[in-house]
């Protein structure tokens, strides 16, 4: 089983290609840049580094969001169009359990990995490993970071932070939590396309033209649309 992940939710762009139980391909960067023109190439150049082609996939596993609505919709719309193309198994997974699979299994307790969501707002969710698998004990969700860190302080245990936007927050989630909140090493930050590809590899494909992103929030202006027309319709 040849798969194909694909990750472009945040700023960095990561793409992999594993077989069973080897990585055989994996492309990083995090660097500001638009994902729209550079993931189809990054694509290609991986499948051929690793002497394949689009006909050897099984599956494609995207990263579903939530993080840069523009992001999740450039890698959900790639993804669906090769695996409706090439008629193969699509599979979506949470881009915050990505963050969290790669470092709680060597954690003994939760993880919470988080994207900034501006004006002091996370997305974040809380995840543990049992039993060698990874489980959500906090569903994701947006909220503003230092009601997160609070509500955190009720586990009474240490809480493993994780993403790239860690430093934005790090001194309100400490100030909340103290010495209960630890944190990834920076060679940990970044989201690992080969770990989203072996949390989907297993999981059952979705029909294709129904999946959907998990932004978790609308876009600001479809925000600013939707209260633009609701007011028209009171006036």
């Amino acid at each position: 089983m040849k798969v194909l992940a694909i990750d472009t939710s945040n700023y960095t762009l990561g793409i992999a290609i594993i077989d069973e139980e080897k990585v055989i391909g994996e492309y990083i960067t995090n660097v500001k840049k638009n994902h729209s023109i550079r993931v189809m190439r990054a694509i290609e150049m991986l499948l051929k580094d690793c002497d394949l082609t689009p006909n050897d996939l099984t599956k494609i596993v995207v990263a579903e969001g939530p993080g840069s609505y523009t992001g999740v919709r450039i890698g959900v719309t790639i993804a669906k169009t090769l695996a409706w193309t090439l008629k193969i198994p699509l599979v979506g997974v949470s881009s915050l359990e990505i963050l969290a699979a790669a470092v709680g299994r060597y954690f003994p307790s939760a993880v919470s990995p988080l994207f900034d969501a501006r004006r002091g707002q996370i997305y974040t969710g809380l995840y543990q490993y049992e039993n060698g698998k990874i489980k959500t004990v906090e569903k994701d969700q947006i909220l503003q970071s230092k009601d997160w860190a609070k509500q955190l302080t009720n586990l009474s245990q240490p809480v493993l932070f994780v993403g790239n936007d860690l430093p934005l927050h790090r001194e309100i989630i400490v100030e909340e939590m103290g010495e209960q909140a630890r944190f990834a090493e920076l060679t940990e930050l970044n989201p690992r396309p080969s770990e989203l590809a072996f949390l989907g590899m297993n999981r059952d494909g979705e029909e294709v033209h129904n999946f959907v992103p998990n932004y978790i929030r609308l876009a600001e202006a479809e925000t600013k649309w939707i209260e633009a027309n609701q007011a028209k319709d009171s006036n």
